[in-house]
């Protein structure tokens, strides 16, 4: 079963490369600035994606600042500012629109339907729920991986 979820993920992650690589440059320019990533929504998801920009797993890639809010999007205006990167995992309605009128760069990890508040909407275009959640994993390791490979190219 987990061979078919992942084939099928792989799959329906091929028409969204594009998406994907456009976040993950907007994303480098951020941290260049000197901003942070701040992650939110599926909160096991949210602290999956802050661990892996701050302990990266591969020897001599640089640790970036990122936060977990977990399921608590109201802490953006708390601690977000201009210049850093909301990603928000299945994000509910209004829950990037704070984020973006701090100045924020908003990416939304999504399923089946784009995030209209999202700068970078990345949506898992599956209706089975764990091909999406495959869907959604992926997308966050080759946007950290794309993180650095934009961070490297600028340096």
């Amino acid at each position: 079963m987990l061979d078919r979820v992942r084939e099928a993920a792989g799959t329906a992650l091929v028409d969204d490369a594009g998406a994907v690589i456009e976040a993950a440059a907007a994303m480098s320019e951020r941290f260049r600035g000197g901003g942070r990533l701040l992650a939110f929504g599926g909160a096991a998801d949210a602290a999956h994606v802050a661990v892996e920009f701050t302990h990266p797993v591969i020897v001599g890639k640089r640790a970036l600042p990122a936060f977990c809010l977990g399921g608590e999007p109201a802490l953006l205006p708390v601690l977000g500012r201009a210049g850093d990167i909301a990603v928000g995992i299945r994000p509910a309605a209004g829950d990037l629109v704070v984020a973006r009128g701090l100045g924020m760069l908003t990416v939304a990890l999504t399923a089946n339907e784009a995030c209209a508040e999202a700068d970078h909407p990345l949506v898992a275009r599956s209706d089975d729920p764990l091909v999406a959640r495959e869907i959604h994993i992926t997308m966050y390791h080759l946007l950290w991986e794309l993180v650095h490979v934009f961070q490297e190219a600028g340096s």
